[in-house]
């Protein structure tokens, strides 16, 4: 092989499986000896050949498979995540493998995991395929010539025989049926459900070990979904890595161009930005622009976005970039070289600078990237969710919807109320409060409390939320004070006892808050005492916040020591059946799958920064490819009155909707704890639009995204939970448009109720906000609606099967 036509035309043998033994051997030598030097083939003729690899002997795939890897990292090769349509999923399985294995490093002190050194090398040691039902249930391909299937507790179900898997009688596995598929290094097996439904989940192995250093090792592992893949690194327990100290982490992700990209700037402490949409290349320029002022925030010095990512190339690939399972470890931020398109981890660090403390066993949370050439397949994806553990929870029938309202908006209406009793600004835990001067606009009395109780029982609301009940806010906030509230000390305004039977008689719970003011330490002592105050009075749920600088002084809202301390609040309020809802924690990674009781949190910028400046009318078009990503968001929706100053309290914000769209965000932001936030007297001016609010669901049998764009507008139906009942949102962003509305998932061959709560033709966000009609129609299966949607505005649909009466006199569609 003298010249590159010989070697590309060998080399197209090979990829062919047409060599002969000694022409597979010569290709080898090949490699071998050339370790990609200028006259080798393409970057694109090693990703062709890596892509026939699970067609070869396992041997012939492993060595050349190691000779790539050796000769890549001594010649700086990079392949890219590809952004072609047609080829994304076998790009992203293989380019994104390589990528992983060279442009990520563990840098720590006193132990270095990879080091950058030519003559240094990783040797594969061993490889496992792992294939995951829906169910939870997982399958292991041993490593070895054999095949075990093992159920979700590592329990031996299944065992090869011959090329079939056969089961043990009894097994969770007899749900499975078995068909043939190639998969890496010589395994030829794949599961399919009873019902035909293929599985959507390969994983891959990868053990690196260092031969110098007593064979220590780690493992990369990954999980390809159809709509992308999660990488981690494994920390197994061995002799020579115990103990180790992260000092920074660098995933690489090379994108193939200049996307456009959704993006809030890097910050250890708030993910409370409004959203920019640019150009990665515009990222350093705007970066100043977009870093705005926030209670308690630490910008990241180098140019980093958060995560969720989300981008657009401008061939129309979607691309979302975030984590999954993030436990004990920082939470991960994407540093930006915008010359060249290349993002990096960056970690958050603790208070002396380091980014992790390990203990082997141990991994890294799941790094994630989906993709799709299709918008609504981002927001249909569940991989970041299923990438978590199942919950451990032996009962978890506590655990469950709610649908609230609180006293809470009415705060952030300039003079209105507030959340402290006193006038005085200095205050102890151990002062006696009755003694304090009364402000005259405390919110949280016993006599507010039992309207707002009287308003949800009369309105099928499960429950309502009270803040500044308790003592310690009159000097909570901006003092990094760690003995800040007690959270069992209720104001002298505010009868605990009387308001929880009053409560219990009408049906109605009561949510509980503990702001935490950012002392995470005031709080985990008090926890326990706390949460059996709870119990003692009847309280199932809790709002947890931390507006402030964190306590541990210097330690950050995203690091290691707060991962952890959201976590214990989850784990521990399971202990007494409470489930937890928090503010201001690190954005969601997916773990409500395996903390059920974490049922929501809000972790962006919410509804509250209505009052201060106004959320742009593209935000919530947004927060779904990103925020919601991790998680459902208590959004907290339902404004009605937008102009604030109509209070006469001093307010001159507004809310940058109509208020149909504030009724489409129960659909659209998905929440199984969903607030109707404003205060109940706007709901009794607007009956008709309220009724909207009283009969939309909270959690779901199936979701449909009927549209989406990124930053334009969002269009989803959800059929309710165990009800024959559907709703449909959607939004827009600050121009009008027309949206697509079909009922293909409605049963066939009936006659449904559509009710229709639509933006006027006069409506927008700025002028005439209210104004909207209500229609009732027939729809079938086959009908479809094209709705008009006013700048800043939305529509609502809610549908139920109704018999003749009811259909009597309604118009179809």
């Amino acid at each position: 092989m003298n010249s590159n036509s010989e070697i590309k035309s060998l080399l197209q043998k090979f990829v062919l499986n047409q060599c002969t033994p000694e022409e597979t051997n010569e290709v080898i030598a090949y490699y071998k000896k050339n370790k990609l030097t200028d006259d080798f083939p393409s970057v694109a003729d090693i990703q062709n050949l890596l892509t026939e690899m699970p067609k070869m002997n396992p041997k012939t795939a492993d060595d050349i498979f190691l000779n790539i890897l050796k000769a890549s990292k001594e010649n700086e090769t990079t392949i890219s995540i590809s952004s072609g349509k047609s080829n994304f999923r076998k790009y992203i399985s293989i380019a994104a493998s390589i990528l992983v294995v060279f442009g990520i490093g563990f840098a720590v002190y006193k132990q270095n995991i990879f080091e950058k050194t030519p003559e240094h090398k990783f040797d594969f040691k061993s490889t496992d395929i792992v294939l995951q039902l829906e169910d939870g249930n997982v399958q292991i391909i041993s490593e070895d010539h054999s095949v075990q299937v093992r159920d979700s507790k590592g329990n031996i179900v299944g065992n090869q025989s011959g090329d079939k898997l056969v089961y043990e009688n009894g097994s969770d596995s007899e749900k499975l049926s078995y068909n043939t598929i190639k998969i890496p290094y010589g395994k030829k097996f794949q599961l399919q459900l009873s019902d035909g439904t293929l599985v959507h989940l390969n994983e891959l192995v990868v053990t690196l070990a260092q031969a110098k250093n007593n064979n220590r090792y780690i493992r990369i592992r990954f999980r390809l979904f159809n709509d992308g893949l999660g990488f981690r690194y494994e920390f197994p327990k061995q002799n020579d890595l115990n103990y180790f100290v992260i000092k920074e982490e660098h995933s690489e992700f090379n994108l193939t161009g200049n996307h456009k990209i959704f993006w809030i700037p890097g910050d250890y402490d708030t993910n409370e930005y409004a959203y920019t949409t640019s150009k990665i290349s515009e990222i350093p320029s705007l970066m100043k622009k977009a870093t705005i002022d926030i209670n308690s925030q630490w910008p990241i010095k180098e140019v980093s976005v958060q995560t969720p990512s989300m981008m657009k190339s401008d061939d129309g690939l979607y691309i979302n970039i975030h984590e999954a399972g993030l436990i004990n470890y920082p939470a991960m931020y994407l540093e930006v070289d915008a010359a060249t398109n290349k993002m990096r981890s960056h970690l958050a660090p603790d208070a002396v600078g380091n980014k992790g403390y390990i203990q082997t066993d141990a991994q890294s949370p799941w790094r994630t990237i989906v993709v799709s050439d299709k918008a609504t397949e981002i927001l249909a994806s569940k991989l970041i969710l299923n990438l978590n553990d199942p919950t451990s929870y032996k009962d978890v029938s506590w655990i469950k919807p709610v649908k609230y309202i609180g006293i809470w908006w009415e705060y952030f209406v300039a003079g209105k109320s507030t959340w402290a009793f006193g006038k005085e600004n200095n205050v102890k835990l151990t002062d006696d409060f009755s003694k304090l001067t009364p402000n005259g606009k405390h919110g949280a009395t016993t006599e507010r409390a039992k309207e707002y109780i009287d308003f949800a029982s009369k309105n099928g609301f499960d429950a309502i939320l009270i803040e500044g009940w308790n003592i310690g806010w009159e000097d909570w906030i901006n003092n990094w004070k760690e003995e800040v509230f007690d959270y069992v000390t209720a104001y002298p305004d505010f009868d605990v006892k009387a308001v929880h039977a009053y409560a219990a008689s009408k049906g109605v719970k009561i949510i509980m808050h503990h702001e935490t003011s950012g002392s995470a330490t005031n709080y985990e002592r008090r926890l326990d005492r706390a949460f059996q105050f709870m119990n003692d009075n009847g309280y199932d749920a809790v709002k947890t916040g931390y507006v402030g600088k964190i306590i541990p002084r210097g330690e950050h809202h995203d690091g290691q020591w707060m991962v952890n301390h959201y976590i214990n609040v989850a784990k521990r309020a399971a202990d007494y059946k409470i489930m937890i809802d928090s503010h201001e924690a690190v954005r969601p990674t997916g773990l409500n799958r395996t903390f059920p009781n974490w049922i929501a949190q809000e972790s962006a910028r919410g509804t509250e920064f209505e009052s201060m400046g106004g959320l742009n009318p593209d935000h919530t078009t947004i927060l779904p490819f990103t925020r919601l990503m991790g998680g459902p968001m208590d959004f907290t929706p339902g404004i009605f009155q937008t102009d604030l100053s109509y209070y006469g309290t001093g307010s001159t914000q507004r809310v940058n909707t109509t208020l149909v769209k504030q009724l489409a965000y129960y659909v659209t932001m998905y929440s199984p704890l969903q607030m109707a936030a404003d205060i109940p007297g706007n709901y009794e001016r607007f009956p008709d639009a309220f009724q909207f609010i009283k009969d939309v669901a909270v959690d779901w049998d199936n979701s449909y995204i009927l549209e989406a764009e990124p930053g334009d507008y969002i269009t989803i139906a959800r059929k309710a939970k165990g009800k024959e009942a559907w709703f449909v949102g959607g939004i827009t962003d600050e121009n009008a448009r027309t949206a697509n509305i079909t009922f293909d998932y409605l049963p066939a061959g009936k006659k449904f109720i559509a009710t229709i709560y639509a933006d006027a033709k006069e409506a927008n966000w700025k002028e005439k906000p209210q104004s909207y009609t209500v229609t009732k129609l027939i729809v079938t299966s086959k009908t479809i609606l094209k709705q008009y949607l006013a700048p800043g505005g939305g529509v609502a649909v809610s549908i139920k099967e109704g018999n003749a009466a009811e259909l009597k006199g309604l118009k179809k569609l």
